[in-house]
């Protein structure tokens, strides 16, 4: 067996010879490969029959057992299987040509038996190829870089289309496991590169094919070629054969496809292809003859159904991976030096305006370009990586840009009208599938307007939802009058139906915290320092507790009730009205005013007219003069603050007035004195009894059974003798 830590193409085994007799052979050797035959793929049916489902099915078994057990060997046995057996690379090259793409998986067979045997085969191709092109999988299993290179290249074990093939084959999924396969394959095997260089011219003349089967100019050697007499008669787009069209537009999808799919996961292919002009080649291709093959599929009458509406999705889908393959060169041959920071960036950054200055006359493909890439990003991020850009220059390219917009809504209106005019009587319908956005919308109304001004919006919108908003359709059924029957009966001057905007919700809420010092919807700043999450940082428990700052605030407020001004002493030549005094106060509140209101009315229970209290004689102290002496005394400041506000009044005057009204109630009811409480615990025993003790025990003695629950017995014979108590 093989020797550890050498590598395959250096190793030499011993094993028997074809009479029994032991001989030494190199590790890569013919004679090692074993005998196994394996079958050419074929591509799943496609009419599904069962006799050609089982045998795919059968088929497809061989190939995934075959593949299976090659991946299974060791590593010698596997290369020297790879290297000499020649129905392997058959099998192999048989699935790269006719496994189905991307878009073929639609068209398959709906049985889930034939969808799960493809899978198997799938996985089973992409292990081998994987395993091919990695030249150490262990320390002990590993060929020679250099090696590696030559046994791949010499036999043919990958070359240019078998990359393009596995790229659009497996890229789904597996693009980085791609990108270093096919990295290292051409890392190890410089001359590849040398081989893509060749083929670019060939990927060239994919696109030069198909403008000569479309009748329109070539570039390059053939449009330097005398014309042919019989040159006239080469079929158009319009005027070949249903199938020639169809295998036209088959061929572009899968050229396309797999010429992004290259670029996209192996983008060191780029700078080849870009070195070759395939840019320009690639504009002048997609200005040229897309919009003829889009008249074609939308005009010609095809006889299968929905094969109209295939030809337009894969149409699509060509013209959507020639603008993606344009972005894939210029970003990794102009771009990406330029976010790099590398030392030529000033030299990319030019080419990079120059390419985009040379599309300004395709606008058609310029306007299809920034509808996926907006070319107003590409000049954004040039400008922050150069600051010195012209903006002169940039603003004519933006101007472009906006003039071949300009150009393809007026060739909507116009020229694609007379293409489209039996689509809805088709019914594939494919210019417009889908609904638009509200920005798409407003742009159909205003191309329509522009053309038929007397026409409401109303109207336009309900014709626009009738044809997909479809405007070149709208334009041509209005014109001819072969509006569909419901649209006939609306008023042609209907206007657009008012849509009333919802109201800002900032503006319709309330809050009891609107217009606060937080109220961040109404105010642009905020004191963020009075604004926390939790206690502060730094502040205990204590501090905060002992934090009386809201007791010093309040202070200011209760220091205006300390002191109540009942006297205002006016000075010679001072006016009452400098002090508020002559003021009228509406809000006044008199709760506590001394004044008799309406104690001069003249009705009968008049304050005046009745009889001023007395004391009695018998209750007098002292003789009459004195006593009349002090109450006159005492009346005196009674009327001088009769009129006057007395917030508080003095503590001691109402002490002396409660004493007086007590002193009174004692005068008319007879002064009882407040009882004695009673002494029942007396001296300790054996000391004697007061008479008071004696008397109060007795007492107690006596009236304990009033009250608690001493005579229960008594009671509950009330009750029952009344029939409370059920005897």
């Amino acid at each position: 067996m093989a020797c550890a830590q050498v590598p395959l193409d250096e190793q030499q085994v011993t094993e028997k010879g074809p009479l029994g007799k032991e001989q030494t052979l190199p590790a890569l050797h013919p004679a090692r490969k074993e005998d196994r035959f394996f079958v050419p793929y074929k591509s799943p049916p496609e009419d599904g029959s069962p006799a050609e489902v089982e045998e795919f099915l059968e088929h497809a078994k061989f190939i995934t057992e075959d593949l299976e057990w090659l991946l299974a060997l060791p590593h010698d046995k596997f290369w020297c299987q790879v290297v000499f057996d020649e129905t392997l690379q058959k099998c192999l090259d048989s699935y790269l040509h006719h496994a189905p793409r991307g878009l073929d998986l639609a068209t398959m067979p709906s049985s889930p038996a034939v969808a799960d045997m493809q899978r198997c085969v799938h996985r089973a191709v992409f292990l081998t190829f994987l395993r091919m092109a990695t030249h150490k999988e262990s320390k002990e299993s590993f060929l020679t870089p250099s090696v590696f290179g030559e046994i791949i290249y010499e036999n043919f074990l990958f070359d240019i289309p078998k990359f393009l093939d596995l790229c659009v084959l497996f890229g789904k999924g597996n693009s980085q496991l791609l990108h270093k396969m096919i990295e290292n394959i051409f890392t190890n095997q410089p001359s590849y590169y040398v081989d893509l260089d060749e083929t670019v011219p060939t990927v060239l003349q994919i696109f030069d094919t198909i403008m000569d089967k479309c009748g329109l100019h070539c570039e390059g050697a053939a449009a330097m070629e005398p014309m042919k007499l019989n040159a006239h008669k080469q079929p158009t787009a319009m005027t070949m054969s249903q199938q020639d069209l169809v295998d036209l537009v088959l061929y572009l999808c899968d050229s396309t496809t797999t010429i992004h799919a290259f670029l996209d996961i192996f983008p060191a292919a780029c700078s080849c292809f870009h070195s070759h002009g395939f840019l320009s080649r690639l504009v002048s291709f997609y200005e040229s003859a897309v919009p003829d093959l889009e008249k074609a599929v939308k005009k010609r009458n095809f006889d299968a159904t929905g094969l109209q509406e295939d030809l337009w999705k894969r149409l699509s889908h060509s013209c959507r991976k020639i603008v993606e393959m344009a972005q894939l060169l210029l970003h990794h041959t102009c771009l990406q030096p330029i976010l790099e920071g590398g030392e030529n960036m000033q030299s990319c950054a030019e080419e990079l305006l120059q390419h985009l200055t040379s599309f300004l006359p395709e606008k058609r493909f310029l306007s299809d370009f920034d509808e996926q890439f907006p070319i107003a990003d590409y000049i954004s991020l040039l400008q922050q990586a150069l600051p010195v850009i012209d903006e002169t220059r940039t603003s004519y390219l933006l101007q472009g840009v906006q003039s071949a917009w300009d150009s393809r809504e007026g060739g909507r209106a116009w020229g694609g009208a007379e293409a489209m005019v039996d689509a809805p009587r088709k019914g594939n319908n494919v210019g417009a599938l889908c609904e638009v956005s509200e920005a798409e919308q407003e742009s159909l109304l205003t191309c329509i307007r522009d053309l038929l001004p007397d026409l409401g919006e109303g109207f336009l919108l309900a014709c626009l939802k009738e044809y997909h908003y479809n405007s070149e359709l709208v334009i041509n059924n209005i014109l001819e009058d072969r509006l569909a029957p419901s649209l006939d009966q609306l008023d042609r001057a209907m206007p657009r139906p008012v849509v009333e905007p919802l109201p800002d919700v900032l503006n319709v809420r309330s809050n009891v915290f609107d217009d606060d010092e937080f109220d961040v919807f109404r105010r642009d700043q905020v004191d963020m320092s009075r604004i926390w999450k939790g206690r502060r940082k730094g502040e205990s428990a204590k501090e905060l507790l002992n934090d009386k700052q809201h007791i010093a605030e309040q202070k200011a407020r209760y220091l205006s009730y300390e002191t109540v001004v009942d006297v205002v002493v006016l000075e010679p030549g001072e006016s009452p009205e400098a002090y508020g005094l002559d003021d009228y106060e509406d809000e006044y509140d008199d709760t506590y005013d001394m004044g008799q209101v309406g104690a001069n009315d003249t009705d009968g229970d008049s304050l005046l007219s009745r009889r001023p209290f007395t004391v009695p004689q018998i209750l007098r102290k002292g003789n009459k003069p004195e006593f009349e002496e002090e109450e006159e005394e005492e009346e005196e400041p009674l009327q001088n603050n009769v009129n006057r506000d007395q917030f508080v009044q003095d503590p001691a005057l109402l002490r002396e007035r409660a004493e007086a009204r007590r002193a009174d109630m004692h005068q008319r009811k007879g002064f009882r004195p407040e009882p004695r409480p009673n002494n029942v615990v007396g001296q300790p025993k054996g000391q004697g009894q007061k008479q008071e003790t004696v008397v109060d025990r007795r007492k107690k003695e006596a009236s304990k059974g009033r009250g608690a629950n001493h005579n229960r017995r008594n009671m509950a014979d009330r009750k029952r003798n009344k029939g409370m108590i059920p005897s």
